[in-house]
């Protein structure tokens, strides 16, 4: 799973419509192009290929001052949409993707029902439990890495990643049923505010 097809769907959709460098803007101020591969090589190549797969329509709107191609704006299509929910949703439930991947998917979990956003954060839990309980099928912690020499490290690695990430979600789902942000269909905006100017 890509964190940029996610990251550059996602933040035209939140725009409705959007050139190049809105997008770059707009993950650049999200700090996207520290934890993740949306750096603008890879945003400018994700708007065209997507636009050719149909997931995005691109329109000319201006000509280009430097003799170039006339300047674009994307919008996404119907199947973008389809596309960027189904990112989305497998993102949040994935425990195999990159921590980029999860960080782009929390960066639009409020693109989501309240209720559905927590029934997929608790499939998370439960898979990094599952996880866990598949590590320690190999691994006794209380026993200590050293028990398995330097490759029980790894195992240590698997256990305290799958406590810690399950620990994490539960905290965060927590704050969603505590009334924290504007979900989707509750009538605010819930990116208001995280969109650059110009």
């Amino acid at each position: 799973m890509s964190a940029i097809r996610l990251l550059v769907l996602g933040a035209v959709r939140v725009r409705g419509r959007a050139h190049g460098y809105q997008v770059r803007a707009d993950l650049e101020s999200w700090g996207a192009h520290e934890w993740s591969t949306a750096k603008p090589g890879s945003i400018y190549h994700a708007l065209k290929q997507m636009a050719r797969q149909g997931l995005l329509r691109d329109h000319d709107v201006a000509p280009s001052t430097a003799g170039g191609p006339p300047r674009k704006e994307y919008e996404i299509t119907d199947e973008g949409t389809a596309a960027y929910f189904e990112l989305l949703r497998e993102a949040l439930v994935s425990v195999d993707a990159g921590p980029d991947v999860l960080s782009a998917a929390v960066g639009f979990l409020v693109d989501l029902p309240r209720p559905e956003a927590v029934a997929l954060l608790r499939r998370r839990v439960a898979a990094l439990e599952k996880w866990r309980r598949s590590v320690v099928e190999h691994y006794e912690p209380e026993r200590g890495p050293e028990s398995q020499g330097h490759v029980g490290e790894v195992l240590d690695l698997w256990v305290h990643t799958a406590e810690s990430g399950a620990q994490w979600t539960r905290g965060l789902i927590a704050r969603i049923e505590g009334g924290a942000y504007s979900f989707a269909g509750e009538g605010g905006e819930p990116f208001a505010g995280l969109v650059t100017e110009g």
